[in-house]
């Protein structure tokens, strides 16, 4: 709960770093409800370039924050990773409306996730940091609850600014430019960092193969889980080519991308809430359940209603299951290994991301849209046997 008086206990930084994330989201969502389209209609890419493009550009994030907060500690500073990090971002939205080939998306697109990668746990340390801890809970939700906003402002900006200019995508993504413009400024003029603590004497990396043989078979359980997980779950750009494929008309297809942030918003508290009273194993299978859902209703859907309730499904889906598969990795370790196994965990994840958009892209162009589906649905039951069978 946001009490008066927690509000008032947050402090200024933390604001900064909400609005940063608010203004930055926006920018990033707004291209992204618009990427898989632009590509496709005026890049002429395939849903397997598509894929490939997303693909690469998600793991890309995932692998770098396994070493982006092992940095952050040797230098003992935050605040300088951070800027590099949304600088990077910053940088690549130009790229997006000036490019006339693949080529020039997939290079924004992996220099703005690299840039993700760095900033997200140096971000979150220094957050960690100058959080009261009686009020600390309130400063991750609040910074949270920001970057939602952003990601559902995004997708609305996109549709406003579609209608505005004609459909003319390129115009609208030059609108991206600003927020995040903004955001880096915010850092530089809004950020305070504390004094740098006593720093490592080197530099060590978060996996370090001597380190595998001491994790327990429960976490490999886990690893296996959230590998297979990671496949059942493509890249959100299918579900924007889905209702394009389907007619939806330019101006309205960003509103696939709000439904679904709207639903994950909603969902995530509740879920949450739940997470403390429930087995997180149930959630994570009431996640499946409605992940398979999802892929069913967009394999069938013969209108663009049905795409944006796969959608919902979809949104809902994501609050039921982000951080889930996080608290498992947690609850698997001893507290000296968990950095290495969050490290591996990612790697991991972020390999099975790029093969499950790259199978979906190569089935929706050689066997159509609905077989992709159809086969994130399969992924799906394939986890939900794994949970089943899991021995307590």
């Amino acid at each position: 709960m946001f009490t008066k008086a927690a509000i008032s206990a947050i402090p200024r930084t933390v604001w900064a770093l909400g609005t940063i994330s608010l203004f930055m989201d926006l920018s990033s969502e707004l291209v992204h409800s618009l990427l898989p389209v632009f590509l496709v209609t005026t890049l002429g890419a395939s849903a397997l370039t598509v894929g490939l493009v997303e693909g690469i550009a998600e793991a890309t994030a995932l692998i770098v924050k396994i070493f982006s907060g092992a940095l952050s500690d040797f230098f003992g500073r935050r605040k300088r990773l951070i800027l590099l990090g949304y600088g990077m971002a910053a940088l690549t939205k130009p790229l997006f409306p000036l490019a006339s080939s693949v080529e020039t998306v997939f290079t924004a697109r992996f220099l703005d996730r690299i840039g993700k990668g760095i900033r997200g746990a140096p971000r979150d340390a220094l957050l960690a940091e100058v959080a009261p801890v009686e009020v600390r809970g309130a400063c991750f939700g609040l910074r949270q609850s920001m970057d939602t906003v952003g990601a559902f402002l995004g997708p609305l900006a996109a549709i406003a600014l579609l209608y505005l200019y004609n459909n003319d995508i390129k115009t609208v993504l030059w609108f991206a430019v600003g927020p995040a413009a903004i955001a880096v400024i915010l850092i530089v003029v809004g950020i305070k960092e504390p004094w740098a603590k006593t720093r490592p004497a080197q530099f060590r990396s978060p996996i370090r193969l001597a380190f595998l043989r001491n994790f327990s078979s429960q976490y490999w359980w886990v690893v296996l889980t959230g590998a297979v997980f990671t496949l059942t779950r493509f890249s959100e750009a299918f579900l924007v080519l889905r209702a394009q494929q389907l007619g939806l008309a330019l101006t309205w297809i960003p509103l696939v991308m709000v439904v679904m942030n709207v639903f994950y918003a909603f969902s995530a508290y509740p879920a949450g809430a739940l997470s403390d009273r429930m087995s997180k194993k149930y959630l994570l299978g009431i996640s499946l359940i409605l992940l398979t859902l999802a892929d069913l209703v967009l394999a069938q859907a013969q209108s663009a209603l049905m795409v944006m309730c796969g959608a919902a499904l979809w949104g809902l889906h994501m609050g039921f299951s982000q951080g889930i598969l996080a608290t498992m990795v947690a609850n698997t370790t001893v507290p000296e290994l968990k950095g290495t196994a969050f490290g591996l965990f990612n790697f991991v994840t972020g390999l099975f991301m790029l093969l499950a958009s790259v199978i979906a892209g190569w089935l929706w162009d050689n066997h159509g849209a609905e077989t992709t589906f159809y086969a994130g649905a399969f992924f799906s039951v394939l986890t939900l046997l794994l949970l089943a069978i899991k021995r307590k």
